[in-house]
């Protein structure tokens, strides 16, 4: 039956496994995809222009709801801002003594945290207490004057008085010496009084006069003497204001010679050392306040949003692992450029429009206590700005 069938198979000539083509059905081309695919795109281009205004409306939809979600994904899952070109700021100074000596003390070191009125450096005090006793020496000696020009007024007020009463001792001797000499000449001239008596007379009376003369004199002496002597306490007191201006001075110099820390904050780039001679503003070593904070440069476009009082989260190169918080103090009214050393100018030459940067300052809640952060060190703010 096996070799009938076989023979059956080879006198028709084909097999039943293999198409009339002559090819295997793995070979032939897919023609009923193509034409199923063709008669969708004709069914579409047929639904597009059977029913125009549904697909208008359709892609108006689609349109509304990119920009919707566009909207929500900036202001509800983008509302932050951030910038790599941050560093921390500092109000930074130079310590340097108001008097010139050898420094003779360094309680201080290099990167040291000191507190407000900490004793930085001790300069040699030996001249300047010598100077502030010379001062205290200058004083005295203009009180001294002017307690002796006192005292010479004062006796010189005496004298005074005394040529006054004996001014008017003598007016009175004069009054009387004219009245009595009036009377004899009156009675010489009725020839019952003797010539000589009226002659005694007038010379008495021309002697008052001449006493009273003498009187006036020694009263005008004393009080020219009252001014010179008014004039020398004037001097005098003079004196003591500069002496005493000169021994305040040389206190204070003598006070400069401890120069301590004006706030708390580190000490660095110390390079005052015992036995060296400092000059008067000499820098000995850089102050960092503790009162340091943040200077983020935005771009001018990511600050549309961004108020003071905004919170910020503050991420410090050196240390990555720290979360710190912050706020927005202020920002700038202006670019950084436009303060600086050499601004922009932009009215000459050709203009290429740049992004400017826009300084704004942030202030951190706590900076942490265990390590040194300072001016200088790279920040990476982001503000929360809706």
């Amino acid at each position: 039956m096996l070799d009938e069938r076989t023979d059956a198979k080879h006198r028709d000539g084909q097999d039943p496994a293999v198409p009339a083509d002559g090819r295997p059905a793995q070979a032939r081309p897919p023609a009923e995809p193509e034409r199923a695919a063709g008669r969708d795109r004709a069914g579409s281009m047929g639904l597009l222009r059977r029913h125009p205004v549904w697909f208008a409306l359709g892609a108006l939809v689609l349109l509304a709801a990119g920009a919707g979600g566009y909207w929500y994904w900036l202001t509800f899952l983008h509302p932050y801002e951030s910038t790599d070109d941050a560093f921390v700021a500092a109000r930074q100074f130079a310590i340097a003594p108001k008097v010139s000596g050898y420094i003779v003390e360094v309680p201080v070191t290099d990167n040291q945290h000191v507190e407000a009125g900490a004793v930085l450096l001790r300069i040699d005090r030996r001249d300047y207490e010598t100077a502030r006793q010379q001062a205290l020496a200058r004083v005295a000696a203009a009180q001294a004057s002017i307690l002796s020009a006192e005292a010479q007024i004062a006796a010189q007020q005496g004298t005074i008085a005394e040529a006054k009463a004996q001014v008017e001792q003598t007016k009175a001797a004069l009054a009387f010496a004219q009245a009595d000499a009036a009377r004899y000449q009156d009675l010489a001239s009725r020839g019952s009084g003797s010539v000589q008596r009226s002659q005694q007379t007038t010379s008495e009376q021309q002697q008052q006069q001449a006493n009273l003369q003498r009187a006036n004199a020694a009263v005008t002496v004393a009080e020219r003497q009252i001014g010179s002597l008014e004039a020398q306490k004037a001097s005098a007191q003079a004196s003591l204001a500069q002496a005493r201006a000169q021994e305040a001075q040389a206190r204070l110099n003598l006070d400069y010679t401890t120069v301590t820390a004006a706030q708390s904050g580190r000490l660095v780039r110390l390079t005052g050392a015992v036995g060296q001679y400092a000059q008067a503003g000499q820098a000995l070593s850089m102050f960092v306040p503790d009162d340091i904070w943040v200077t983020a440069n935005f771009k001018e476009t990511q600050i549309t949003d961004m108020r003071p009082g905004q919170s910020v989260d503050v991420e410090i190169d050196a240390y990555p692992d720290r979360r710190i918080t912050g706020r927005v103090a202020s920002v700038q009214p202006g670019s950084g450029t436009a303060f600086s050393l050499l601004p922009a100018e932009n009215a000459t030459g050709n203009y290429v429009k740049v992004v400017q940067r826009v300084p704004v300052k942030i202030v951190v809640d706590r900076w942490p206590d265990d390590v040194a952060i300072g001016p200088g060190m790279s920040i990476v703010p982001t503000v929360r700005v809706r």
